[in-house]
């Protein structure tokens, strides 16, 4: 089996697994104590932390570990937003930020406050001058990953946290997919990680607050952490997030090259092998591992079921994989195809073999998901000059199956409407058009459901 999934948890790394193994012994009692064992766990504790700095840039007095990634977002945002609570209650994050972030922005909304969501270009970027442009008076925090976790495309960290220095508003930094890379770069005044997407264990997150930022720790207050996460210390875990980061970051140079060569082979050759496909996410300001994809025509929980069954392990940010059937948030703000999407992350030590393998083994698995759904026959008729293809009830990708289908039966300049109730329509079925260079019109309200124009050009 070969797992591709290392942006939704990376293996755990050999040195994270010794270093767990060892800090048993010796990790167990309070670091608080002045007896012997607390005082060993004290010093596992106190070198984790400066370890950990180090790896961030950061002093060691201002990062704090949390129990996950997730808590140290919420944390710091709520901790940053009361901290500067006299200036405003706004909140400014980008569109593609992790559902963590979003979720905070929810909350402030729900709590009275403000919330602007920065538009993302179709490679998943952010431009520096529509998010400084979103900076108003009221500006509590601004938030900005520094790669996305769907497509791997890196955010102009630097750039915008210059912007916001020059207004005086904090940029929070969630790095939780680059910090096994390298370094942030940039005057950011919070940053937040976790550490099973580095290679440590699950359940340790980082939150560093530099000096200098206004932060106000929000619920009741614990000793432990500076004040900022509450709860006995995992120091074991602790220890193997730190000593697994520094272990990754030695590799990282050297990793980050094979990676890229590989990544950059899919990328390359999935469009050659496999006809109706859209390689999304920046070309080159990406991260090392992440090549992500989506196919014309294809259900994309069909598709991930069959990959596993050929021995892949590879996630999708589709509507199709999900309960909800909505489209992903970053795909929608990219406005790209989420149908048939494919996101592989090569974890650490992924072997030229295995990519071989996958390529060779996509084109048929694509083949046959597309077969089965071709099966089904549209329903059309014609109506006011326009041909309306009948997609209630079906979800994605069928109307756009069907509208490819038809689209043909049209002169050119002559217009199909695609009566549809999925949601994951109103995103699919533009992204089909501009890929097929074919002219997107618009919708309207329509009896159970939407209408969606296309004017056939090509």
């Amino acid at each position: 089996m070969s797992y591709f999934d290392a942006a939704s948890s990376a293996p755990l790394h050999p040195v994270a697994q010794q270093a767990l193994l060892a800090a048993l012994d010796d990790g167990w009692a309070d670091p608080a104590r002045l007896y012997r064992e607390g005082r060993k766990a004290r010093l596992l504790l106190d070198a984790a932390r400066e370890a950990a700095a180090e790896a961030v840039g950061c002093r060691a007095d201002e990062l704090v570990f949390t129990s996950s990634g997730t808590r140290a977002v919420h944390t710091g945002i709520a901790g940053a937003l009361a901290g500067r609570r006299r200036v405003g209650r706004h909140l400014i994050v980008s569109a593609v930020e992790h559902s963590s972030v979003l979720h905070s922005a929810e909350a402030l909304v729900a709590e009275g406050g403000s919330s602007t969501a920065v538009p993302v270009d179709r490679t998943g970027a952010v431009s520096v001058a529509t998010y400084a442009d979103s900076l108003r008076s009221d500006t509590a925090l601004a938030c900005l990953q520094s790669a996305n976790h769907e497509v791997g495309t890196v955010q102009p960290v630097a750039e915008v946290a210059e912007a916001c220095r020059a207004v005086g508003v904090p940029l929070l930094v969630d790095a939780a997919q680059s910090l096994g890379w390298g370094p942030v770069e940039g005057a950011w005044s919070l940053l937040t990680a976790s550490a099973h997407k580095w290679g440590g264990p699950a359940g340790v997150g980082l939150l560093v607050v530099r000096k200098g930022a206004r932060f106000a720790p929000q619920r009741p207050v614990d000793e432990r952490e500076s004040g900022r996460a509450a709860g006995f210390e995992n120091i074991p875990a602790v220890v193997a997030a730190a000593a697994s980061l520094r272990a990754v970051r030695a590799e990282a140079a050297q990793e980050a090259l094979r990676l890229r060569e590989l990544t950059e082979r899919i990328r390359a050759r999935v469009p050659k092998l496999v006809p109706g496909v859209d390689v999304v996410g920046d070309p080159v300001r990406r991260l090392p591992g992440i090549v992500t994809f989506s196919c014309l025509y294809v259900d994309g929980e069909t598709l991930l079921h069959e990959l596993d069954r050929a021995g892949f392990s590879v996630s999708s940010g589709s509507s199709c994989t999900s309960s909800t059937l909505t489209p992903s948030h970053v795909l929608k703000a990219m406005g790209v195809l989420s149908e048939g999407n494919v996101r592989v992350s090569l974890p650490r030590g992924a072997v030229e073999e295995d990519v071989e393998r996958f390529l060779a083994v996509l084109p048929g698995v694509v083949a046959g998901v597309r077969e089965k759904l071709g099966a089904q026959a549209p329903v059309t008729v014609v109506e006011d000059d326009s041909l309306v293809v009948n997609a209630l009830g079906k979800r994605c990708p069928i109307p756009v199956i069907e509208l490819a289908k038809v689209i043909g039966d049209v002169p050119i300049g002559g217009t199909v409407r695609v009566l549809s109730d999925d949601e994951a329509a109103r995103l699919d079925i533009p992204a089909w058009c501009e890929m097929r260079d074919q002219e997107y019109m618009g919708e309207e309200r329509a009896l159970n459901g939407t209408a969606y124009m296309i004017r056939r050009a090509t």
